[in-house]
């Protein structure tokens, strides 16, 4: 075997080892679920990505070339991909965990023992092997592991699946004693299908007026992202522990009450998120209801009325207080005279045996004013005194791409909603930027995803709600620009308000040209999208 050969199969080996990375990073994102993580492959199996890798397979195996052509074009494209995969940000990279590590090691042992039997059986073979020369059987196998990387990832993540449970076991018993010997600690448990991160940074700030306050970090929203909150971060004098519960499917929830046993708990929305593996809206609320079912008859649920899923499920295990901004009809806790400013908003929280407390905040939008208002009923309900709660809303800065505003030094308003969107979240972020009316009103969007057999609908309400609203609408990538331009045009904008781009990069260049002293620019959902 020439030197040349080894040093083409080398270079092969360290990209299909590093091709590895993104299977992983999505098997991660899709919390370790096979059936969910092959739900996203079928979606994404024929991507760009894997394509370039199936037309170099066919330039090796077509005999166009000679081995050592094809196989030096190949190992130039493997290059070129190498230095992407160290260069390409993600909105959510792959978090390098223990697991992970384990996962990574065992798929490359996998692959790598692979590609060594097939350039010993190559070895063995000699030069030709049948109609083909040795070395263009030996690349096209390495090229076909790659294509069809999420195979060793998926038998690796098979073989570990007792290893995995034993370890998780562990740890869980561990956080179940850590909080058994705190039985003074007051955990409140937050979930919906949006605004509950939210809601969980602001309730942490109104409650640390008076109390020692631990909130899971980041989005630690899953049982083991919740259970090492408990074993690294939970000290034995916080007072205090808000728990944010994510859910892709019916039992997320419950696995994690299982584990806190949280005494008060806060449904923050049931809407059409992940409907992709939920399937229904109504095993969306069963779900997200899992909390208020796991709550103990002298807890407290509080739950957002704005939301028809939320207000037509009764409660009967535990006591209920119902908040609402536009839907008050039957909410105990309202939010009323609400005003927007460029500066922040103004409103008056409302509720049982004449409450009443103003709160002004540097907060914009209808959704972050719903968010505060739960935060203040779980602060009615432990005590806050009305100047401290009044205070820290004050106090509270923005939260870094929902909703967050910054000015440049052109004049230029920014509104980075760019972290997440969904159909009630896009449409106050429309109807934030609809009350800025010095300049141009201008939205920067992909869409949404994760909406099932809504996607194009919801889409396209939200692309209406811009026609109706704002001045421009900038349009990026192809996964919802039918159904964007479909409502945007319906809702009246004209088609040289429209401007449809590629990529971000692309967006920008057009706001280059279009923007002006006074002008607001409004990123709607984050580019490029975390799993397109």
């Amino acid at each position: 075997m020439s030197a040349f050969f080894i040093t083409i199969y080398a270079i092969l080996g360290i990209y299909m080892i590093l091709n590895f990375k993104y299977d992983i990073q999505m098997f991660q994102q899709n919390s370790y679920r096979i059936e969910r993580y092959w739900r996203w492959l079928k979606d994404n199996l024929a991507s760009p990505w894997r394509l370039v890798d199936l037309a170099a397979l066919f330039l090796v195996m077509s005999t166009l070339l000679p081995a050592a052509g094809s196989g030096l074009i190949v190992a130039l494209m493997a290059l070129v991909k190498i230095y992407l995969i160290f260069t390409k940000k993600y909105k959510k990279p792959l978090v390098f965990t223990k697991r992970v590590w384990r996962l990574y090691i065992l798929t490359a042992v996998l692959g790598v023992g692979a590609y060594l039997a097939m350039i010993f059986a190559g070895l063995h073979q000699g030069p030709e092997w049948g109609y083909y020369q040795t070395p263009a059987i030996i690349m096209g196998f390495l090229l076909i592991l790659t294509i069809c990387s999420f195979v060793p990832m998926m038998v690796a993540s098979l073989i570990l699946i007792p290893v995995e449970k034993m370890i998780q076991q562990r740890y869980i018993n561990d956080a179940k004693r850590i909080l058994r010997s705190m039985p003074n600690l007051t955990i409140v448990g937050i979930t919906g299908s949006y605004g509950k991160t939210s809601t969980k940074h602001y309730l942490h700030r109104i409650l640390s007026e008076k109390y020692d306050v631990l909130m899971t970090p980041g989005s630690f929203n899953t049982p083991m992202g919740v259970v090492r909150t408990v074993r690294e971060y939970l000290k034995p004098y916080n007072e205090i522990f808000i728990c944010e519960m994510g859910a892709k499917q019916k039992g997320d929830i419950k696995e994690i009450c299982d584990i806190v046993h949280p005494q008060m708990g806060i449904v923050t929305a049931v809407g059409p998120m992940h409907l992709e593996s939920f399937k229904s809206i109504e095993n969306v609320q069963s779900t997200k209801f899992e909390l208020v079912d796991s709550l103990p008859s002298d807890g407290l649920a509080v739950i957002n009325n704005d939301f028809e899923m939320c207000a037509n499920r009764a409660v009967n295990n535990v006591p209920a207080v119902r908040y609402a901004v536009t839907n008050p009809k039957n909410a105990d806790y309202k939010a009323v005279d609400v005003k927007y400013t460029p500066s922040g908003t103004t409103f008056t929280v409302v509720g049982p045996d004449g409450f009443e407390l103003p709160l002004q905040t540097r907060l914009l939008g209808e959704c972050n004013v719903s968010d505060l208002l739960a935060a203040v009923c779980i602060a009615v309900a432990l005590g806050v005194e009305k100047d401290k709660i009044r205070y820290a809303v004050g106090s509270i800065e923005q939260v870094e791409h929902r909703l967050s505003m910054k000015r440049t030094p052109g004049g230029v308003t920014i509104i980075d909603d760019a972290f997440n969107s969904n159909p009630a979240g896009s449409k106050m972020a429309v109807d934030v930027l609809s009350h800025f009316t010095d300049g141009k009103r201008i939205i920067v969007t992909p869409g949404m995803i994760e909406l099932g057999s809504e996607q194009f609908n919801l889409n396209r309400k939200l692309g209406e709600e811009i026609g109706k609203h704002l001045d421009i609408a900038i349009i990026v990538g192809e996964y919802n620009r039918d159904a964007l331009v479909e409502g945007v045009k319906a809702g009246g904008m004209g088609e040289d308000s429209v401007y449809i781009v590629d990529s971000f990069n692309e967006a920008q260049q057009v706001l280059g040209t279009l923007l002006a002293k006074g002008d607001t620019v409004l990123y709607e959902n984050d580019l490029p999208d975390t799993f397109k």
